[in-house]
């Protein structure tokens, strides 16, 4: 488990030296640029510290090859088989969003007409090649990769990994306007991270519809040989629901809200179980796709 509390590390340290950073980075930048929330700011600079802890944590743990990146495969067979998964990413996600409409979930918001659609499925894309990469490549590549490497105990590390994959989007986000902002509001901040936590039954729906999400890309990572197929996957889901949360509104008078996790505003019961059912399926199913899997 080295290699996990290594990546662990890196995550509490960015957490930490980002949240004491906030306030005097506020005040540097907030004569130039007012409207940076310091909330805002720490959010930038907790990523850029991740990105700077992980630059050694691979280092350190030489975490050098295409492999070790979940890159392992040809490029031209990779790139097949993140097509793939693309596509079948909208066609095991788009159903779910269509489920939402008839249970009355969401409704289409006012106003939406072809046009918003278009941009909609081009700004969804967008954000769904990047997520599902970056998010891939750390997870499913680098993390789960190496504690597998380490542990040599597949199941174990595509567990772990999918519970640090949903636990981190579930970070406490508080907000601070300008005229509450004071010396501690960095440690306010840090203080805060955990509070989700400490009422799990208001996350909980959230928590485990990412988890099997995390669960369902791991297992199809440890399954391919790299993150090609699970990246495509993750690109595909997110870019479907980028495109609902764009076109579409929580229903608050269609009975079917207590589906999704609000806050987020798609994921929920309705997510896991249905990534659940992939899970299952792919589960029984996977003995029969041996011959299929060596030609993508």
């Amino acid at each position: 488990m080295r290699s996990f509390a290594w990546f662990l590390g890196a995550i509490v340290v960015a957490i930490v030296v980002a949240s004491l950073a906030a306030y005097p980075t506020y005040l540097a930048i907030h004569p130039f640029v007012p409207e940076w929330r310091i909330d805002k700011i720490a959010g930038r600079l907790f990523d850029l510290a991740l990105l700077l802890g992980l630059i050694h944590v691979v280092r350190r743990l030489k975490l050098t090859t295409r492999r070790d990146w979940g890159y392992g495969v040809p490029r031209p067979r990779w790139l097949r088989q993140f097509a793939f998964g693309l596509a079948a990413g909208v066609a095991t996600m788009l159903p779910v969003t269509l489920a939402m409409l008839l249970l009355g979930a969401r409704e289409p918001v006012p106003g939406f007409s072809a046009a918003l659609l278009r941009h909609a499925l081009l700004v969804g894309l967008g954000s769904g090649l990047v997520v599902g990469v970056l998010e891939e490549t750390l997870f499913r590549g680098l993390l789960q990769g190496a504690v597998i490497r380490d542990s040599r105990r597949p199941l174990l590390a595509i567990v772990l990994v999918a519970a640090l994959f949903a636990a981190l989007h579930f970070l406490a986000d508080k907000r601070i306007p300008p005229d509450a902002v004071t010396p501690a509001s960095g440690v306010y901040l840090l203080t805060t991270v955990a509070d989700n936590f400490l009422a799990p039954h208001a996350i909980l729906d959230g928590f485990l519809a990412l988890l099997a999400v995390g669960l369902l890309t791991g297992a199809v990572a440890w399954w391919t040989g790299s993150i090609a197929l699970s990246a495509g996957l993750h690109a595909g889901w997110v870019w479907m629901m980028r495109t609902a949360l764009i076109t579409t509104r929580i229903d608050e008078h269609g009975g079917g809200a207590w589906l999704i996790y609000r806050p987020h505003g798609y994921v929920g019961w309705l997510t896991f179980a249905w990534t659940m059912t992939l899970l299952a399926a792919l589960l029984l199913t996977r003995r029969r796709w041996k011959g299929w899997r060596a030609r993508l």
